[in-house]
């Protein structure tokens, strides 16, 4: 069961993918802890997609837009489409922007010294962590991750952002990918 739930401390709107079992949740965005049986549910479904499409439209109600709300495609459509365009700068490009010298990498790559081909960024190894464990401890996602050649201090960082926006939850101590 999917909730969208509301902190009265900062006014912030989450999905809360365990609202019936979990006895406390956590803010996204200020950290505040809520009895789960207090909070205040905007909307629930069993579909996670239809749960994030009712957290975007209340946003959108908050921010004064339901009009141009109306008008786009639902939240996944538009990140279906995103994933599938070719758009913002290439990793090479971006390279080249920022001053490095494309050729030495290419080499170094030659070499085996890099490797940038099938290699994950850190945040692809966290939710990894998150998707092949049964709901792992924040320990169980360090190793993990570590194990991979992710700072631990990275992976805690990007574990608690991932939480902070909704695409993790934690319940007494377990996480799991929503």
């Amino acid at each position: 069961m999917y909730a969208v739930v509301g902190c009265n401390n900062c006014s912030n709107l989450w999905l809360l993918s365990d609202a019936d079992t979990a006895q406390t949740a956590n803010c996204s965005r200020c950290g505040k802890t809520h009895q789960t049986r207090k909070l205040r549910r905007f909307f629930e479904s069993d579909d996670h997609a239809e749960a994030r499409q009712a957290r975007a439209a209340l946003l959108a109600g908050k921010q004064g837009a339901n009009e141009a709300f109306q008008k786009v495609d639902s939240v996944a459509e538009m990140e279906h489409q995103l994933e599938d365009a070719d758009v913002g700068v290439g990793d090479r490009e971006y390279l080249e922007r920022s001053g490095f010298d494309t050729a030495t990498i290419d080499d170094a790559e030659a070499a085996g010294d890099v490797s940038s081909r099938g290699s994950k960024s850190r945040r692809d190894v966290v939710t990894d962590a998150l998707r092949k464990q049964e709901r792992p401890t924040e320990r169980e996602v360090l190793d993990y991750a570590t194990d991979r050649g992710v700072p631990a201090e990275a992976a805690r960082d990007l574990l608690k952002k991932l939480t902070q926006r909704g695409e993790a939850s934690e319940s007494r101590g377990r996480y799991r990918l929503l």
